[in-house]
């Protein structure tokens, strides 16, 4: 048999603060700052209270990027500063902080940003903390920060428009799950908030922004990857970027309040603004005297629900087709709009005490996890991760993390159907770091003379229970297909899941023919799975299944065959009629392969079964140059014609217009197609 011909083939829930109530009120024991700390002229240690641990909701609260929503220093010491030297040290440190700051820290030069470091909170003590005259610089790749409850301000040099003082309150390049919270950021020469160059996963609420000339920019990017949630914000008298949102993926804007206030010598020039090709939903926001107060470019979506204009002018825009629903991604509750005004003025900047809420029917605490730890070495408590799942217990009712140190783990893991809400992740800095790898292929003979593995079989990994996870780490199979050219049947399967409510997030999975395998746990099964943030490798029907599954986010690299040569095809669905099949949204599609080379899949009827209907969509996605200008291929005598499989909205040297061989999708099509429609209810 050619190797290149198919046979017959054998969002979790965190504790959070509750969602649409402001500080103030989402207290079960508050706690109040200032001399409880013992605060003294240097940066002294404080005990970590309730606020400490909270956690972000919105986009930051979605796991993704190898960051597991946004809780900032928590896990770290907390400390208390009052200069501009302890602030700095703290900030810019490696190590998990929560920096207290207790009085007001002038900026040395004016218009110094420091740069903080990953996963530091920053937080105002009470109403105490006050940075003036400068801000904070999140650079590339700095991720899980909070700012809660500070005031920043006064870096203003005397013009309005100034073009050449970029002095921002708080500025992000290249960042990654952010969350700003209850802060009162005013009167800064340039942005008050400026998330630039790809900064995504970031909340933005119950904060102040006033007199400044440019309020809020989102963008400074021609790329489309910026997730973001902007609520219970109070805006006013700034005269633009009320926030303008430029190639934004997603900005999800609710209960704003967005004030042009009568009798000041501020005029607003627009309010929210999509550009470029920014989806942005809005809803339950208050648009006070505002001029122009939502206006959109041709190629942006833009999508009002529930807004209240009072006293507005000019433009007020919606259209350019279906927006997202944000509930596939994250939970949330919409305050009446004509209630927002009165809630967001008393909820919103600094408060002299936060805390955290109690969990409640909306977003209820998850029980604690289990961990267990593997390590080669034996630090941890088992040497392998097949020991660690056979530690767990059937039926459990909870999560059980396996916590895998670093190391190259030779060995097969199968976790099986009774062992539900188990997580593999790596515990190193890199997905790279902990490596499970085996070399089993379809035809290969088993050791004990039983036949054959068979193409499931092969699996390196083998995730058969459901709300199971792997996390940070590579999956591979490096079967020799060149040294095994006697073998019949080069399926070498490196991730298998055959289960429903499967998370796979910052992993590598890579192999060559069959990487990776996405099936149910019976044909009436359901079967879904969420892919983000990952990478998956291979080169023949090497994502492939009758399962639902989603690939988001993600890098899809294409390999050349074992001798050298570029052929190949991405996607092999199986999909029962009726069913959702495989989506490949907001992606890359690249690798070292001739151009023209691969399709983006062919159907695939297992053993000739007439009653399944494959389907594949690619969509909003990069394609490189080695996908072929007529895509999609048969399979076993089956016309893909005949099944379900289309584009819509891809780019790049590979992307194709509308053909009788290159179906593309409607946008009313595209709006049933989002991945919420994919995972039918369920917010990974």
């Amino acid at each position: 048999m050619s190797s290149i011909r198919r046979t017959a083939r054998h969002r979790r829930q965190r504790k959070v603060l509750a969602i649409g109530v402001p500080l103030t009120l989402a207290v079960s024991g508050v706690v109040a700052y200032g001399s409880a700390f013992g605060l003294g002229d240097k940066a002294a240690a404080a005990e970590p209270s309730a606020w400490a641990s909270a956690a972000a909701d919105g986009f930051a609260s979605v796991d993704a990027l190898g960051q597991n929503g946004t809780y900032g220093g928590r896990e770290g010491r907390t400390v208390t500063v009052k200069s501009l030297a302890d602030l700095e040290k703290y900030a810019t440190a490696p190590e998990p902080y929560v920096i207290v700051v207790a009085g007001t820290i002038d900026m040395a030069p004016v218009g110094k940003e420091i740069k903080v470091a990953s996963h530091k909170t920053i937080i105002g003590s009470g109403t105490l903390g006050h940075i003036v005259g400068g801000g904070f610089f999140l650079g590339q790749g700095v991720h899980n920060v909070i700012i809660r409850n500070l005031t920043i301000r006064d870096s203003y040099q005397g013009v309005w428009n100034d073009k050449e003082h970029d002095f921002d309150a708080i500025q992000m390049d290249g960042a990654h799950h952010v969350w700003i919270d209850h802060n009162d950021l005013r009167h800064t020469a340039d942005g008050l908030i400026d998330v630039r160059k790809d900064s995504t996963y970031v909340t933005v609420s119950w904060n102040r922004l006033s007199n400044a000339n440019k309020a809020f920019g989102i963008g400074w990017t021609d790329n489309v990857v910026t997730d973001i949630t902007i609520h219970h914000n109070w805006i006013r008298e700034t005269e633009q970027r009320n926030p303008s949102t430029d190639n934004a993926a997603h900005a999800h804007l609710y209960n704003n309040f967005m004030e042009d206030t009568p009798g000041t010598a501020v005029k607003s020039a627009y309010g929210n603004y999509a550009r470029g090709r920014t989806r942005m939903l809005l809803e339950n926001s208050y648009f006070q005297g505002m001029t122009n107060p939502v206006i959109r470019d041709s190629t942006a979506a833009l999508v009002q629900r529930g807004n209240v204009f009072s006293g507005t002018s000019g433009r007020n825009e919606s259209g350019g087709g279906a927006a997202f629903d944000a509930k596939a991604y994250y939970r949330y509750t919409l305050d009446a709009a004509d209630k927002v005004p009165a809630l967001v003025k008393s909820g919103s900047g600094p408060k002299s005490s936060l805390g955290t809420a109690p969990a409640t029917a909306a977003a209820p605490a998850a029980a604690a996890a289990t961990t267990l730890t593997v390590a080669q070495d034996g630090s941890g408590r088992y040497k392998t991760v097949q020991a660690a799942v056979d530690a767990v217990p059937a039926g459990n009712a909870s999560r059980v993390v396996i916590s895998v140190k670093p190391g190259t783990y030779r060995e097969t893991v199968n976790v099986p159907a009774d062992k539900p809400h188990v997580t593999i992740q790596g515990s190193g800095p890199s997905r790279k770091d902990t490596v499970i790898v085996y070399g089993n292929a379809a035809g290969l003979r088993k050791p004990d003379g039983s036949g054959t593995y068979g193409t499931p079989g092969s699996a390196t990994v083998a995730i058969r229970s459901d709300d199971s996870q792997l996390r940070n780490l590579t999956v591979s199979n490096d079967f020799d297909e060149a040294a095994n050219q006697a073998v019949d049947g080069h399926q070498a399967v490196a991730l298998l899941t055959a289960a429903d409510r499967i998370v796979l997030d910052g992993v590598i999975v890579t192999g060559d023919q069959d990487t990776l395998e996405l099936e149910t746990a019976a044909k009436d099964k359901p079967g879904r799975v969420y892919v983000t943030n990952s990478y998956i490798v291979g080169n023949v029907d090497f994502i492939f299944g009758r399962a639902t599954a989603v690939i988001d986010q993600s890098v899809i690299t294409l390999k050349k065959r074992w001798n050298g040569t570029s052929a190949g095809y991405i996607t092999a669905p199986s999909t029962p009629a009726g069913h959702k099949g495989i989506l490949v949204n907001r992606s890359t599609v690249n690798g070292d392969v001739a151009a023209s080379s691969f399709h983006l899949g062919r159907n695939w009827h297992p053993g000739g079964d007439v009653t399944v209907d494959p389907q594949a969509t690619f969509r909003n996605s990069t394609l490189s140059a080695a996908i072929k200008r007529a895509p999609w291929a048969d399979m076993g005598g089956f016309s893909w014609k005949d099944d379900r499989f289309a584009e819509y909205m891809n780019v790049g040297p590979g992307a194709g217009p509308k053909s009788t061989d290159r179906p593309h999708l409607s946008d009313a099509q595209a709006a049933s197609q989002e991945v919420s429609d994919w995972l039918g209810g369920w917010t990974p």
